[in-house]
Parts: structure tokens; C-alpha cells; sequence
């Protein structure tokens, strides 16, 4: 009895600053994270986005641009017209920050939002760098994989457009109030709901990317693509209905925490990424449907319009056959009816 108390206890703990668990009433660890800065480096968090920006330009001006994706795919990239190479670089970069992203973050990211850890709590033991410290380099890490996106590409849908620059504003904002707690006390819990918003985005987002590459470098592999496209299609819809039932929980936990504007602004921007992610599964789907539609043409078998053309061709038969045997008859009938049978 008395270890399955201790248990409960240290589930219902979360970590000081000095690593010491203190205690809270049972409820989602989220509801005790407590209100303090995210991290000490905050303030330089220009600096820190700069310095990623100068990253991220060494990595596709002499890395990937000078000699790496042409000596890899070799005439598949040559062969591409300006926009499709700068979108297939950029699908590149997107790969490589949300890998990278994803193995520093797993850890303080569970930690924080879920397990018993806060901002301030050590990063895997260490004396000088915290939880929040590396939340706060990966959080800009994902800002400047957008920035870089919005900039490079030379063709962008506005959905997506409008979901990067989103993702942009409001993880500024997050990191911006948080240095203002004395006026913005709920802005701890607001860049720990963004966390979680970002953490789908990089997970939900990834096989995307993937499959765009796969698309280009296997153009006529259709039954592989209908395959990757539809587990896509599934795969960003499933993450959009849990993305949604988890933060709007989270949110609703939180609710004697939040100010009235969050209150307001939190469901509106989670139905506007919501919408930008299911459009996604929409483009996916299309995509799929797509590839179905060239291996029935390369088999022979007829294809959705074909069927649809068949069928209307089917029904103008029939209908022409039954005027024909209408017409037959009534001269029958009147043959049969007349004098002089």
C-alpha cells in the first residue's frame, strides 16, 4: 500500500528548478506547470534565429546545392525545372530540421508537457542547460525552417502559406510574452500548448515531405505512390483528430488559467491549423486518386471518367433500344388492330 502511494506521489510531482519534486493535487501535469520564464536565453532569441539562418544557407548553398543532391539522384535533379528543384531542396531541408528537431525535443518536450518536469528543471542532468533552454532553440528551429520555406520556394499555396506564416507569428509571440510575466501571467502555458501544436506539426508533417521526394524521384512507380499517398492521406487526418482532441483538453484544463483573450484566440487558431492540415489530407487524396487512375490506364482497365463515360453511353443505348422496341410494338398493335387482318 504503501509503494502504491509513493507511486501517485510522484506522479502528481513536478521538478523545481533544483530537480526536487514538488507536490500538487492528482490532475494533468500540465495544470501545475508553473508560471516562470522559458529560458534564460529568451532575450537573444534574435541571435539565436540568426545564427539558423546562416545554418541554414551554409547547408543548402554548399552542401546541398554545390554537390550532394546531383551526385545522389544525378539527372532526376538536373533534369527538374527551377521550381521543382527549389521545392525538392526545400523538402530536403524540412526532413533533416524535423529529424534533428525531433530526437532533441522528445525528451524536455514529454518531460514538460506530460511527465514532472518544469522549464527550469535540468536538461538530462546537466549543471547549466535547462528544459526551457533547449525547448526554446528548437522552437526557433522550427520558426527559421518556415522563414527559410516562405522565402525560397517560388511557388507556395496560399493554405500553406498561410499555415507557415501562422506557425511563425504565434511562436514569436509565445516566446515574446514570456519575458513579460508580471502582464502576461498565462504565457507559460500558452508556449507549452504551442508545444504540443508543434509536435504534431513535426510529426505530421514529416511522411508528407517524404512523399513529395519519393513523387519526384519515382514519377512512374504508381502503385508504390497510390500506397504512400494514401497512408499520408491517413496519417494527417489521424493526427488531426488527435492534435484535437489533446490541446483542446490541455486547454480546457487550463480554462481558470487562461485570460479571456486566450480563451477567444486559442479554439479560432487551432480551427484555422486544423483546416490547413485537412486540406493536406484533401491534396493527398487527389494525389492518391490520381495514381489509381494511371495504372488503369497502363493495365487497360477503364479509369473513373472512362466508367462514368461507359455508363452514360450504356444508359443512351438502352434508352435508344427501348424507344426502338416501343415503336416496333405500337406498329404491331396497330397492324393488328387494322381491317383487313
Amino acid at each position: 500500500m504503501d509503494s502504491i502511494l509513493l507511486v501517485r506521489d510522484l506522479l502528481n510531482a513536478t521538478e523545481g528548478a533544483n530537480g526536487e519534486p514538488v507536490h500538487h493535487k492528482p490532475g494533468p501535469h500540465i495544470t501545475h506547470v508553473p508560471t516562470e520564464s522559458i529560458s534564460r536565453a529568451a532575450p537573444y532569441s534574435a541571435l539565436i534565429l540568426c545564427i539558423m539562418f546562416v545554418v541554414i544557407f551554409a547547408v543548402r548553398h554548399w552542401l546541398l546545392e554545390a554537390f550532394l543532391l546531383e551526385k545522389y539522384y544525378g539527372t532526376i535533379y538536373t533534369s527538374m525545372d527551377e521550381t521543382n528543384r527549389r521545392g525538392f531542396l526545400n523538402h530536403h531541408i524540412a526532413v533533416a530540421t524535423r529529424l534533428l528537431i525531433f530526437i532533441t525535443a522528445a525528451y524536455p518536450f514529454i518531460d514538460v508537457a506530460f511527465v514532472s518536469a518544469s522549464l527550469h528543471s535540468p536538461y538530462a542532468g546537466s549543471k547549466h542547460v535547462t528544459m526551457g533552454d533547449v525547448l526554446l532553440v528548437i522552437s526557433l528551429g522550427l520558426i527559421a525552417m518556415y522563414v527559410f520555406e516562405l522565402f525560397y520556394r517560388t511557388k507556395i499555396s496560399p493554405i500553406s502559406a498561410g499555415h507557415h506564416i501562422g506557425v511563425i507569428m504565434i511562436g514569436s509571440f509565445a516566446i515574446a510574452i514570456s519575458m513579460d510575466l508580471e502582464h502576461q501571467p498565462d504565457a507559460t502555458i500558452e508556449f507549452v500548448l504551442c508545444l504540443v501544436w508543434g509536435a504534431f506539426d513535426i510529426i505530421s508533417e514529416f511522411l508528407p515531405h517524404c512523399a513529395i521526394i519519393l513523387y519526384r524521384v519515382y514519377p512512374t512507380r504508381h502503385n508504390f505512390l497510390r500506397k504512400v499517398f494514401y497512408i499520408g492521406m491517413v496519417s494527417t487526418f489521424a493526427s488531426t483528430v488527435l492534435e484535437t482532441i489533446l490541446t483542446m483538453c490541455l486547454f480546457g484544463s487550463l480554462w481558470d488559467r487562461w485570460s479571456i483573450g486566450f480563451k477567444v484566440a486559442t479554439p479560432m487558431l487551432h480551427v484555422l491549423f486544423a483546416s490547413c492540415q485537412l486540406w493536406g489530407t484533401w491534396i493527398f487524396y487527389k494525389m492518391m486518386k490520381k495514381q489509381e487512375r494511371l495504372i488503369n490506364e497502363q493495365s487497360g482497365m477503364p479509369g473513373d471518367m472512362e466508367r462514368a463515360l461507359m455508363r452514360e453511353k450504356s444508359d443512351e443505348t438502352q434508352s435508344v433500344s427501348k424507344k426502338s422496341a416501343d415503336v416496333v410494338t405500337r406498329e404491331i398493335s396497330s397492324n393488328s388492330q387494322s381491317p383487313g387482318s
